[in-house]
Formats: structure tokens, sequence, C-alpha cells
């Protein structure tokens, strides 16, 4: 009887020390982890405000094309008649 709790103790000293340290390096580990799980989530807003920007420029030009189209660069101007021959 002796033999066999002895050996629940040294089995359970060794489970409780296992356990801490394993507790002990996640606790360290979890900054790293974190930043790890954020990085997607930066690429992925800074895709999302890219592919804005994309769609307001093409806004932008879309709208430059149609006033641009609506207002002609130069007016017309009438044609000077021709002097008539003597």
């Amino acid at each position: 009887m002796k033999k066999s709790l002895t050996s629940l103790f040294a089995l359970a000293f060794v489970l409780m020390f296992g356990l801490v340290h394993a507790a002990n390096a996640e606790k360290h580990m979890a900054p790293a982890a974190k930043a790890d799980a954020a990085a997607p989530a930066d690429a992925k807003k800074e895709a999302k405000e890219v592919k804005k920007e994309k769609k307001m420029k093409k806004k932008a030009a879309k709208k430059e094309k149609k006033e641009g189209a609506a207002t002609p660069a130069t007016p017309a101007t009438p044609a000077t008649p021709a002097t008539p021959a003597k």
C-alpha cells in the first residue's frame, strides 16, 4: 500500500509540475499568438481600404469623363464668309 501511495504522489507531482510549466509557457506565448491572429485581420482591413480607394478613383474618373463630354473644349464659331469677287 505504501509503495502505491508513494507512486501516486510522485505521479501527481510530475503531472502538476508539467502543467504549471505548460501554463507558464502558454501565458508567455499569448501575445505572439494574438499578434499572429491580428495579422490576417489587419491585412484584410488594408485590402478592404485599397478596394474602397480604387472604387473612389474609378467613380471620380467616370464623373470627370462625363463632365468632359458634356462641355466641349472649344466653342463652335461660325465660319467667316468669303469676300465676293468683283
